[in-house]
């Protein structure tokens, strides 16, 4: 940030200097020099270096307002609603098991509920653990505050990776006051994650995730835990 202030302070300052408000201009010097040579009075030459100034710096300071917009506009979060990566229902279309290929892994991570998770994952589009069901788990006692890697409950694949951007401390504040782990743009795999239009969250392979609900900050991926309790590892 300090870094950024510093180099549209800088432009600013080059365009104020290039359009004369600090030595004159090269146009101005140009124009100055025309005048000279063809003999013009008093009152033309002002007049024409009035405009030659004006006309400069009217363009500096349109140059300077470009580069500061360009610079600033790189601080915005992106508005809530506008996924990274987007998908459509077919994902979600009827498989050999509800949405998916198969059933969720036998022995899922932090003690989760398999029948919960089956359910959930393959046989539904809109409902959810209950809120503050992964307190319940073994998840805050055995998940690597490091760096959490989340994988699809059915494939195994990496869908979520927390916390980055942020401490586990924000991570896991955010989590428990939404009632769900909470997940930020940066910190979905968006190779096996889409949204659908309707701000359902799922992966590529059919599962069903949760949901976005965006904040003031942008985009918020509110996942059921059994969803992402799964091991890494890759099937078929």
């Amino acid at each position: 940030m300090r870094m950024l202030a510093t180099a549209i302070l800088a432009t600013w300052a080059v365009c104020l200097w290039n359009v004369g408000f600090v030595t004159p201009s090269f146009e101005q010097r140009k124009l100055r020099g025309s005048i000279v040579a063809r003999g013009a009075g008093p009152d033309e030459g002002a007049a024409g270096k009035k405009s030659a100034s004006e006309g400069s710096w009217r363009r500096g300071i349109v140059g300077a307002l470009a580069v500061t917009g360009a610079a600033l506009s790189k601080l915005r979060p992106a508005r809530a609603g506008q996924y990274p990566v987007q998908g459509n229902d077919d994902i979600m279309a009827p498989k050999t098991h509800g949405s998916t290929d198969r059933p969720v892994q036998e022995g899922l991570r932090w003690n989760v509920d398999w029948n919960t998770a089956d359910r959930i994952c393959s046989f539904n589009r809109h409902f959810a653990e209950y809120a503050g069901y992964w307190r319940s788990t073994a998840f805050l006692t055995e998940a690597n505050r490091e760096g959490e890697t989340f994988y699809d409950s059915v494939t195994g694949k990496p869908l979520f990776e927390a916390p980055k951007g942020r401490t586990w401390e924000q991570f896991e504040k955010e989590s428990k006051s939404h009632g769900w782990p909470s997940f930020r743009d940066e910190e979905v795999n968006w190779e096996n994650v889409r949204c659908l239009p309707g701000g359902e969250c799922v992966s590529v392979d059919g599962t069903h995730l949760g949901h976005n609900i965006p904040d003031s900050n942008g985009n918020r991926y509110c996942i059921n835990l059994v969803s992402v309790a799964g091991k890494p590892r890759l099937i078929g």
